[in-house]
């Protein structure tokens, strides 16, 4: 799938920065023994909860190819709801379903 056109902006201008931060992002999965599915959730989860619109797309997107399922997504979102409450996890939704749209 096509990287998003911030992102490849992103990389353009400051490609070393950005290999740097893929190199680091593939290092600490690499690191553990939890499964692509279940790290990509965890970081969609991370990134409802600093309400980073772009993250929860990709994650979201990231946890689909992993294998999760939608129902997995929302879930892992839905849990958030005495964390980080209704109005965020709702956000974070919308945002799942706009990157899937």
């Amino acid at each position: 799938m096509a990287k998003p056109k911030h992102f490849q902006r992103l990389a353009k201008r400051y490609p070393e920065y950005v290999a740097a931060v893929q190199k680091l992002g593939a290092a600490v999965k690499e690191a553990g023994p939890l499964e692509p599915k279940v790290a990509e959730l965890i970081q969609l989860a991370a990134a409802a909860t600093v309400h980073s619109e772009g993250s929860v797309h990709s994650h979201a997107r990231r946890a689909l190819e992993a294998g999760a399922t939608q129902d997995d997504v929302n879930h892992a979102l839905l849990l958030l709801t005495s964390t980080i409450g209704f109005p965020a996890v709702a956000a974070a939704l919308s945002w799942v379903d706009d990157a899937s749209d």
